[in-house]
């Protein structure tokens, strides 16, 4: 029988959690149903006796306070409700050092989606691989950058802790956790059950680039304006630092510092995001999208588009178009 044990932070999603004991609970229903030992024992750690009152409560599932939690074999750490990490992470402090102690015993550690903030806050992450939310993925690197920040990952693997992709991606990581601790047979069959296809390696075309201009920085947020209003016409990054009162290398620290990207990052995550979105919502060909997006190279502009989202531009379009692709489809 493996221990898990599912923290109940203070400001975890709902839909994170009830996945995670729906997945762990229907491997155990398929054993019960062969009439054989179920694999897993489900325990819901609270962060303190008073959290009772203020946490969601979870049925007939059993939940403890963090000092009387049993050891685990594998701590589970859900997403977080979207909004500020910090005091997401001084809200749930009082987990940090018993996560150390559980993986220092022989735990194993695994986070989903947003809760590797939580993780990364232990230290355990220093070092190591991690994915998160895609669009968690700047705030995640200014906050640890010693963790081996993989965005594009569906899941990530080391020593002993794991962490998810957003959303739909912590099927992936538990089905992981079922293959290891119940066989490659049981994995397949939760992903027939849960409709999860098991060969995804990638979030990277979910992601949406969302630049945060809550800085301190008022040249930098300037800056930012003059590239999302102008990054069509600009022939390079040079063009938004004219009348800068900075020099090249002090802007581009300061505007790192502010962003968590460089200002050519910046400019060409904008242009794809631009494309994308047309891509999305009209049928204009790939090489008017690259033209209106402000690239004049449809070898480089592919190239770019694919490092940055995972696929070529018409892969991208058929996946997203929606129901206008349905409707060509029907067509032809």
């Amino acid at each position: 029988m493996t221990n898990l044990a599912l923290l109940l932070t203070y400001n975890h999603r709902l839909i994170s959690t009830a996945a995670i004991l729906d997945v762990f609970e229907s491997v155990n229903s398929m054993y019960a149903a062969g009439q054989q030992p179920t694999c897993f024992n489900i325990q819901l750690v609270l962060p303190d006796q008073e959290g009772v009152d203020i946490l969601p409560h979870y049925g007939r599932y059993s939940t403890v306070p963090l000092k009387e939690a049993v050891k685990a074999d594998v701590v589970l750490i859900p997403a977080f409700i979207a909004g500020d990490v910090d005091t997401a992470i001084i809200a749930n402090n009082t987990f940090i050092p018993w996560i150390r102690q559980q993986h220092h015993a022989g735990a194993e550690i695994a986070s989903f989606c947003t809760g590797a903030f939580l993780l990364a806050a232990t230290g355990l992450l220093d070092g190591k691989p991690a994915t998160t939310h895609m669009n968690a993925c700047p705030a995640f690197a200014g906050h640890f950058p010693d963790v081996l920040l993989q965005p594009d990952k569906v899941l990530t693997a080391a020593s002993g802790i794991y962490t998810s992709g957003g959303a739909t991606s912590t099927f992936h990581l538990l089905l992981y956790l079922v293959e290891k601790y119940c066989g490659q047979d049981m994995a397949v069959k939760a992903a027939k059950l849960f409709a999860i296809d098991m060969d995804r390696d990638t979030q990277s075309y979910f992601g949406m680039f969302l630049p945060d201009k809550k800085h301190a920085d008022p040249l930098i947020t300037e800056v930012q304006q003059r590239m999302e209003a102008q990054f069509r016409e600009a022939r390079n990054v040079e063009s938004f630092m004219e009348n800068i009162p900075a020099s090249r290398r002090n802007f581009v620290r300061r505007f790192k510092q502010a962003t968590g990207i460089t200002p050519i990052e910046y400019l060409q995550k904008t242009r794809i995001e631009a494309a994308k979105k047309m891509l999305e919502q009209t049928g204009n060909s790939i090489l008017a999208v690259m033209l209106d997006c402000g690239y004049n190279d449809i070898k480089a502009f592919r190239k770019v588009f694919r490092k940055e989202v995972g696929l070529t531009p018409t892969e991208y379009r058929f996946k997203f178009a929606g129901s206008r692709n349905a409707s060509l489809q029907m067509e032809m």
